[in-house]
């Protein structure tokens, strides 16, 4: 493509001269076709207008971070349908909420992360008050040992206690477990809740349980997750804490 001489080019056509610039494919916009003084009076015209109107520029960011949001969600619903089988059927997460419910939502915690914390109280409103909610948590712990401990703690309780054990070491954790996680803690956090601690301890070690984790890990890497929390709700991703309005506007979206 070959421009007129910018400097014949009116001040009135820089708004769409610059807009054809924006909206042109770099390997279509060829400036080497430009002289070079045809080159610095494109520039100096571009540059008077935008400073002249500076909003343009704001407008042009706007319209880059839209498209961007867009091919990103875009992107993200791809990655839910590649990988629905093991999201929302994989045979050993945790299930709760309404287990008929029309609409799943899926989390991937990490019990040391302080956004998940955060986000826990609001993930059980938003269950609760929905009612068609089918809710499943993927032990996702990235933050270290510990993190990895406290994760094969709750998979051993579900395995060996069932998906009411695991709810209140779940919660447990976010809403009164205080300190380091080591056999001694969690086996007292457990007695707490009612729970024998000892036969989850004993379970902790067996294959079947770091499987899970195992598991997910491999999940949250085809799915492109590297955090927590990380929310799969219908047929969208939710890349970390967002309030609840916020999740109840997307439970919306999906129901559409």
């Amino acid at each position: 493509m070959r421009f007129a001489p910018a400097a014949f080019v009116p001040l009135a056509f820089a708004p769409l001269a610059f807009a054809a610039l924006l909206a042109t494919p770099a390997a279509a916009f060829d400036m080497t076709g430009m002289s070079d003084a045809e080159r610095a009076a494109f520039r100096a015209e571009v540059r008077a207008y935008l400073l002249d109107n500076p909003e343009v520029l704001a407008e042009a960011f706007d319209a880059l971070q839209k498209r961007q949001a867009e091919a990103a969600a875009a992107g993200d619903a791809g990655l839910v349908t590649a990988n629905a089988e093991d999201i929302f059927n994989d045979g050993h997460s945790y299930v709760g909420g309404n287990l008929d419910g029309g609409l799943t939502v899926v989390e991937f915690i990490d019990y040391r992360c302080g956004y998940c914390r955060k986000a826990h109280a609001e993930v059980a409103e938003l269950v609760q008050s929905d009612g068609d909610i089918r809710y499943i948590v993927k032990e996702f712990p990235i933050l270290g040992e510990e993190s990895v401990t406290a994760s094969l703690f709750a998979i051993a309780a579900l395995q060996t206690l069932g998906a009411e054990a695991y709810g209140k070491i779940n919660a447990g954790f976010y809403e009164s477990f205080r300190g380091e996680v080591t056999p001694e803690t969690l086996a007292a956090f457990a007695a707490d809740l009612g729970l024998d601690g000892q036969a989850i301890l004993a379970k902790m070690d067996a294959p079947e349980v770091m499987k899970v984790i195992e598991e997910n890990h491999l999940l949250a890497q085809r799915m492109q997750i590297s955090g927590t929390p990380t929310f799969v709700m219908g047929g969208q991703m939710l890349r970390g804490y967002a309030p609840l309005e916020t999740m109840r506007a997307i439970v919306a979206d999906e129901r559409g």
